[in-house]
């Protein structure tokens, strides 16, 4: 019921949204680290958001142990707003951080979502509650800003939380944890809706308004995982969060990637670039779609990875997850450099130098051509 509430709902709304921002031009404009060449309206944000917790509130109640979901709602009316500001009047990158924690601590200190064990991470296991707590508040933020982030090619983000969700309400469904079944769900309708008007070409993108309610609730069912994966359920997880980074791979790794580099190369994190995945496949002349579809299987293949060596262990396979994507994405860029260096080659061949010594022969000069 709430996956199709959801989605009728944001259905409905995404045509008007569309309309109502072609009269008022609430577009996206394209400038130099954009991929789009014409206006589209950014208004998307607000259809998914209507679906999502017009279905999670009709279909979920709140008494009992479901009192955390009174603080998800709030949290989520944060990033709302600040998503909306963002769309339309681009506020500070700061402002939109601030707004990032305040939801997040929201979750933490008041709904009980943290992560209380490294599961052998740096060969760190229980930690102590305020730096669970810390720890907790740092990866709502960093999920919130990794599909901020990968919301750079029509349809990618949309597709990649509709996997990650599809995966999180299978998971909670089959353990009997209906109601964050319920939560993935409302979100898996909005995104089909929206995924309609959005794959390629894009008739209205989702905007920050989307994208950091998307990071909102993802982060709220990857930490819920972590904390249930383990704990005699039906589907049984070993390695509960590396498989849970798994399920959020594509743009979390992406996000680890790309502000790694900028560190290193003394560039302020929050810089934007043309540095992402997204980016670097497009060097290739693909697509919109077949970047999107080529990142989606890339993510069902690491879920599918981390699933079947969680007997290795959260550290082992942390790193076996890390490796691969570091290998893969080097792999790419070696490819592209050593692609555009045959294209060089093509288009200015090399001149063979003159002997030493050698005599020059001279060159008649040529007749000018009659008038």
């Amino acid at each position: 019921m709430s996956l199709a509430l959801a989605f009728g709902i944001s259905f409905y709304a995404l045509p008007a949204l569309i309309h109502i921002a072609n009269e008022k031009r609430l577009f996206d404009y394209p400038d130099e680290r954009k991929v789009h060449h014409n206006p589209i309206p950014s208004l998307g944000g607000l259809a998914i958001y209507a679906g999502f917790i017009t279905a999670f509130l009709l279909t979920v109640a709140f008494s009992g142990r479901n009192f955390v979901f009174q603080y998800l709602v709030a949290a989520s009316v944060i990033m709302f707003f600040v998503g909306l500001k963002d769309d339309l009047l681009n506020i500070a990158p700061f402002k939109k951080f601030l707004g990032q924690i305040l939801a997040a601590s929201l979750l933490v200190f008041k709904g009980g979502l943290v992560i209380s064990s490294m599961e052998g991470v740096l060969g760190i296991y229980d930690l102590q509650p305020v730096a669970a707590q810390a720890l907790s508040v740092a990866t709502i933020v960093v999920v919130i800003n990794a599909f901020n982030l990968i919301d750079g090619v029509d349809g990618l983000a949309g597709t990649l939380a509709l996997l990650s969700t599809g995966f999180f309400a299978t998971y909670f469904a089959i353990n009997g944890d209906y109601t964050y079944a319920c939560l993935a769900t409302s979100l898996i309708g909005a995104l089909a809706a929206f995924l309609i008007f959005n794959y390629p070409p894009a008739r209205i993108f989702m905007g920050d308004t989307g994208s950091l309610l998307v990071g909102l609730i993802s982060s709220a069912l990857v930490i819920r995982f972590i904390q249930t994966a383990g704990q005699g359920a039906v589907w049984p997880i070993e390695s509960g969060a590396a498989v849970g980074f798994s399920v959020l791979f594509i743009p979390l790794f992406d996000t680890l990637r790309v502000f790694s580099y900028r560190i290193v190369h003394g560039i302020p994190p929050f810089t934007p670039d043309r540095n992402h995945i997204h980016h670097i496949l497009m060097r290739f002349d693909w697509s919109h779609l077949r970047i999107t579809l080529v990142l989606g299987v890339t993510s069902l293949v690491f879920m599918a990875m981390a699933i079947l060596l969680q007997p290795l262990g959260t550290p082992y396979l942390l790193l076996s997850l890390l490796g691969v994507g570091f290998s893969v994405v080097g792999v790419i860029i070696w490819v592209y450099h050593a692609h555009r260096r045959r294209l060089m080659k093509q288009q200015f061949p090399r001149i063979v130098p003159r002997e030493e010594n050698a005599p020059v022969v001279p060159v008649a000069p040529r007749k000018a051509a009659n008038s």
